[in-house]
């Protein structure tokens, strides 16, 4: 019978374990220095306005939160019309870079942007 050889591999051989090892390069710089573990400033919502609506929304009133800082996410201004939407128990949607709340009570609607706004 012909028997094929076979290297083993799960023996500590050198070789196998690590091909660089046999390499020795004296004078090498080191490593850039690591960076510090802060995490990146979150952006600010910048001057929001509140204002209250009626016209074209069949007599209800809504009020619309406008005026939000470019730098500030589309992506976050959803998800913080979800938290006031959900905390108030309201409805509401967000069209473009505006958010619009059902409701008649922007005091309300200014504590809890107040509440969730990111420091």
């Amino acid at each position: 019978m012909d028997r094929k050889l076979r290297v083993p591999v799960s023996g500590p051989r050198e070789a196998l374990q690590n091909p660089f090892a046999a390499l020795d390069l004296p004078g090498l710089p080191d490593g850039p220095p690591e960076p510090p573990d802060t995490p990146p400033p979150s952006p600010r919502t910048g001057r929001i306005v509140l204002r209250k609506e009626k016209a074209r929304r069949g007599g209800k009133t809504v009020i619309v939160a406008s005026g939000f800082a470019p730098e500030f996410p589309d992506c976050a201004i959803e998800e913080l019309a979800r938290k006031v939407r959900k905390h108030l128990g309201c409805g509401g949607t967000v069209e473009g870079r505006e958010i619009i709340w059902q409701g008649d009570d922007p005091e309300k609607f200014r504590q809890c942007l107040a509440l969730f706004d990111p420091k």
